[in-house]
């Protein structure tokens, strides 16, 4: 079912059963933290492995005590910075935070979302909740409640309809080692954001055995369909000459014909309506059944390098 009200989503969290969930960043599967056989249930409908954590969500700095102990200083100053919004912080957590939540780390990764519909549901409860992405492991990051209805359809009793994303893309994850902050994902907040607050940071951001947080996977975010990046768009266009093509660009349009169809990201060069388009713009090419994607790289600096981080996971062969 989807719906604009809020009270159903409740209603279901108290249940124990999973409720789709608008954030700005992408829409999430979200379950009660604190209860074992919802967690199990994300796990399962997603098909994530256990050794991938999940995300925290709380309506307010405030509860994340609730969550997380011994919080640097470096962290509540962006929390302080960035909360509510795209930053997630991992940090270590409070005894009663399940090793299911965590991977079976003392670290829990935890963010404050900006989007009014999850922050008046979380006000609303009596209990944080894990919200990963409401989509299958390893696909394309849902942006509106039909992406998330054409996932899972009845398997979910509710998608909370809160609009498209505004921002498109996870949040970015960072953690910390003594006085050092480590990212350990680009997301809606850029790196060049994060320096301005904390200085110099070290960036952590693979890991395909025993990640410390979400989206270290080398492989992740992914169309069905085959897809290239590339910085040389026409010449791979060329080499495709008698497929199905789809094209991905950042602001100009492709003058080829022999493209099936094309998807402009952001016509101004906004990198920032960039993030906000790519995800549903890859949704609409892998429904079209083409032989391939190709997707021309983005400029390589600010949100410009989260695109590319996500472009080159989700077409990684």
């Amino acid at each position: 079912m989807i719906t604009k009200d809020i009270s159903k989503g409740i209603e279901a969290l108290y249940k124990n059963e999973l409720v789709a969930l608008p954030t700005e960043t992408v829409y999430g599967l979200a379950g009660n933290a604190y209860n074992e056989s919802a967690i199990k249930k994300i796990f399962e409908l997603k098909k994530r492995p256990l050794y991938n954590p999940l995300i925290v969500h709380s309506h307010s700095t405030e509860q994340l005590k609730e969550v997380a102990k011994e919080i640097p200083e470096k962290a509540k100053i962006l929390a302080e910075k960035f909360w509510p919004g795209s930053l997630t912080l991992v940090l270590k957590k409070q005894d009663h935070i399940s090793d299911l939540v965590t991977a079976g780390k003392d670290t829990v990764a935890v963010r404050v979302p900006q989007h009014l519909m999850a922050l008046a549901l979380l006000e609303q409860l009596d209990f944080p909740l894990v919200a990963p992405s409401a989509n299958p492991f390893g696909s394309i990051s849902p942006t509106s409640a039909q992406h998330v209805w054409d996932y899972f359809q009845d398997k979910l009793p509710v998608i909370l309809d809160g609009g498209n994303c505004s921002n498109g893309v996870e949040s970015t994850i960072v953690g910390f080692r003594s006085d050092t902050v480590v990212l350990y994902r680009h997301g809606s907040v850029s790196v060049e954001e994060i320096e301005q607050v904390v200085g110099k940071i070290e960036m952590v951001i693979h890991d395909n055995e025993t990640p410390d947080a979400p989206g270290m996977l080398s492989k992740h975010y992914a169309p069905k369909t085959p897809a290239i990046l590339t910085d040389y768009i026409e010449e791979e266009v060329l080499k495709n000459i008698g497929k199905n093509i789809g094209v991905l660009v950042f602001k100009d349009q492709l003058k080829r014909n022999e493209t099936i169809h094309q998807e402009i990201l952001s016509p101004e060069g906004n990198l920032k309506e960039a993030s906000k388009n790519l995800y549903a713009a890859l949704h609409r090419l892998d429904a079209m059944k083409l032989d391939i994607i190709i997707a021309e790289r983005l400029p390589d600096y600010g949100l410009g390098i989260t695109l590319n981080d996500r472009l080159s996971r989700a077409m990684k062969r």
